[in-house]
C-alpha cells in the first residue's frame, strides 16, 4: 500500500546486462577504430616513398590509369601492389598466431612453432639449389611446399603416442624440427652461391618488390586458411580450457587440432613464401587483440585479421621514412620493433593468459 522511499537495489542481473553492454561498446569502438586505423595506414603506404605523392594524384592514377606516366607506373605497378600483399601477409601472420596460440595454450607461441619458417626455408634452399630459379614468382611455390610439408611432419611426430598430439609434444617437436631444417639450411649454402644469394635476401623479410603476381599466388592459400580459422574460434574457446573440459562440451578436439594446424599452413605458409620469415608479428598481434576484446577467441581471431595488417603495413612505413630515400625491409623494423615491446610486456607481467 505504501511506496518505499528507499532507491531499488540494482539486481545482480541487472548489473551483468550492463557491463555486457559495456563490453560491447568497447568492443565496437575497439573494431571502429582498427578499420578506421587499416585504411589509413593503407592510404599512407601508397602515398608515402622516395617521391612523396598526394592523395588525388593516387586516385587519379588508379582510376585513370596512363602506362605512359612516371607517377602512375609507381602507384599501380609499384606502390599498389606492395600494400595488397602486405595487407595478405599481415592479416595471414595475425591469424596464424592467433590459430597457434589457441591450439597450443602457450601465450608465447608464434606461426613458426610448427617449423613452417624453417620449412620454407628449407625449400626456398633447396629449390633454388636444384632448379637455379631466382625470380620470387620461382620459388615461392617452393616456400609454400615446405611450410605444408613441415608442419605436417611436426603434427604427425606429435601425435604417436595415447595422449596425441598435446601442446607440450606440440612444442617439443617443432623446435627439434625447426634446429634439423635450419642446420641442413647452413650446410647447403655453404655449397652453393645462387641458394646462399636468393637466401640473403628473402630470408630478411620484404614486401617490397613483390607484385601482383605474388598476391594472386598467395591469394588462395590466405582465402581457405582464414575461413577456417574463423570457423575455429568457439573450438578454440573450448581447448584454452583443456581437453577434458573440451571434449565435456562435445568437441572432437583431434579434428579441431588437424584443422588448426591446416589453417596455420596455409596462412603462414602463404606469408613466409611471400614475404621470408617475418618474425614477431604472429607473436605480438594475438596480445594486442586480446588487450582490446578480451580472451574470445571468436573476437581475438577477427581483431587479428586487422592488427596483423596494420603492423606490417605500419612497419614498412617506418622503414621508407628512417632510411630515406632508400629504406629498410619491413622483416628489420618488425624485429627493432617487436623485441622491446614483447620485453616490456613480459617484464611488466602484463602476458595475457590464454
Amino acid at each position: 500500500m505504501f511506496r518505499s522511499s528507499l532507491p531499488r537495489q540494482t539486481t545482480s542481473v541487472d548489473s551483468l546486462a550492463i557491463g555486457q553492454r559495456r563490453v560491447r561498446g568497447r568492443v565496437v569502438v575497439a573494431y571502429a577504430v582498427a578499420v578506421v586505423a587499416l585504411v589509413l595506414v593503407g592510404l599512407a603506404s601508397i602515398l608515402v616513398g622516395a617521391s612523396g605523392l598526394d592523395p588525388v594524384t593516387v586516385i587519379g592514377a588508379i582510376f585513370h590509369y596512363d602506362p605512359q606516366s612516371t607517377v602512375d607506373l609507381i602507384v599501380v605497378q609499384k606502390r599498389l601492389p606492395r600494400t595488397l600483399v602486405g595487407l595478405l601477409v599481415g592479416c595471414a601472420l595475425g591469424l596464424a598466431g592467433a590459430v597457434a596460440q589457441g591450439l597450443t595454450r602457450n601465450p608465447i607461441a608464434d606461426p613458426g612453432l610448427l617449423g613452417v619458417s624453417y620449412g620454407a626455408s628449407l625449400a626456398v634452399v633447396l629449390g633454388t639449389s636444384i632448379t637455379g630459379a631466382m625470380a620470387l614468382s620461382g620459388y615461392v611455390w617452393f616456400a609454400f611446399l615446405g611450410a605444408a610439408i613441415a608442419s605436417v611432419v611436426v603434427f604427425a611426430v606429435a601425435s604417436l603416442g595415447r595422449e596425441g598430439a598435446t601442446p607440450v609434444k606440440l612444442v617439443l617437436v617443432g623446435a627439434a624440427v625447426s634446429a634439423a631444417c635450419g642446420s641442413i639450411i647452413t650446410a647447403l649454402l655453404l655449397t652453393s652461391r645462387a641458394a646462399l644469394d636468393t637466401m640473403r635476401f628473402w630470408q630478411v623479410g620484404a614486401i617490397a618488390g613483390r607484385g601482383y603476381d605474388v598476391f594472386w599466388q598467395m591469394m588462395p592459400a590466405v582465402v581457405v586458411g582464414v575461413v577456417l580459422a574463423l570457423l575455429l574460434g568457439r573450438q578454440l574457446n573450448g581447448l584454452s580450457l583443456g581437453d577434458d573440459v573440451a571434449r565435456g562440451l562435445g568437441q572432437r578436439v583431434g579434428l579441431t587440432r588437424v584443422l588448426g594446424a591446416l589453417a596455420i599452413v596455409l596462412l603462414c605458409g602463404a606469408a613466409t613464401a611471400a614475404a621470408g620469415p617475418i618474425v614477431f608479428v604472429g607473436l605480438a598481434v594475438p596480445h594486442i587483440a586480446r588487450a582490446f576484446v578480451g580472451p574470445d577467441y571468436r573476437r581475438v581471431i577477427t581483431f587479428s585479421a586487422l592488427v596483423g595488417p596494420i603492423v606490417i603495413l605500419g612497419c614498412d612505413i617506418i622503414g621508407r621514412l628512417i632510411a630515406a630515400p632508400g629504406e629498410l625491409e619491413v622483416g628489420i623494423v618488425t624485429a627493432f620493433v617487436g623485441a622491446p615491446f614483447f620485453i616490456a610486456m613480459v617484464r611488466r607481467r602484463k602476458l595475457p593468459s590464454l
